[in-house]
């Protein structure tokens, strides 16, 4: 584990208490164009997503208008019912991205699985970064208004579901995360960077309650418009 990593997972709370929780739930707000572009929009506008955090399973319901939720996993994805029913479900579903671009819309097993891996990373970061199968070395340091921010590029093995093979992690002085840059493989490899900010304490763990996705320029800036997804999280709970 780098130096850096060490740090980061402290800030965040411990290694060992990330351990001793297997699972975090919260209400998510979303906004954003991209939900509209896939025709999704109004389904997980607001939600509860519940993420597994040591296996990739994350939950997310209701899919409006039903009371439905969904079962994700790397390999499967399923849309039950409030009775637990099968209603749909989507198997290999990452092979049924293949040609996708920003303007492609989803189904309601497509929209899980993307909402299922990304809020499996985006939950168990920066824990997630110290796993075995995932190679990290700290780069060059960014500067956000003269302050320094430390960045860690991650390798991502094909074994987890995630948004790109390589991402990029960047940690302000205190350790936090605060940005995360990646490529949308499911979605012509669009260029992206997350913000992360207004952190709160979790049961000892520090969580961000506010997420904002912008296109990536080719120079690493942000771009201000249009804001792609925006995730608002609230009523956090580690079990």
């Amino acid at each position: 584990m780098t130096r850096l990593l060490d740090t980061a997972i402290q800030a965040a709370g411990g290694m060992d208490r990330f351990r001793s929780f297997q699972s975090v739930s919260a209400h998510l707000h979303h906004t954003g164009v991209l939900w509209s572009l896939k025709k999704r929009q109004g389904v997980l506008t607001d939600a509860r997503v519940t993420v597994q955090l040591h296996t990739q399973r994350v939950s997310h319901g209701p899919f409006l208008p039903s009371s439905d939720h969904s079962v994700y996993t790397p390999d499967r994805v399923e849309i039950r019912s409030e009775s637990d029913a099968l209603v749909e479900a989507l198997d290999s579903p990452r092979a049924s991205f293949d040609g996708f671009e920003m303007e492609t819309p989803w189904s309601n097993p497509q929209l899980a699985y993307f909402a299922g891996y990304t809020m499996w990373t985006y939950l168990t970061s920066p824990f997630l970064l110290a796993r075995p199968d995932i190679a990290t070395e700290e780069m060059e340091p960014w500067i956000v208004d003269g302050l320094r921010w430390r960045r860690l590029r991650a390798t991502f093995p094909r074994t987890i579901a995630t948004h790109s093979t390589i991402q990029t992690f960047y940690f302000d002085a205190d350790g936090l995360l605060r940005r995360h840059d990646y490529e949308v493989d499911i979605q012509g490899r669009n260029a992206a960077a997350r913000y992360l900010s207004d952190y709160v304490d979790v049961q000892g763990t520090a969580m961000p309650t506010r997420l904002r996705i912008y296109p990536r320029g080719a120079d690493n800036h942000a771009v201000p418009e249009p804001l792609i997804v925006g995730v608002d999280l609230s009523d956090y709970r580690f079990a």
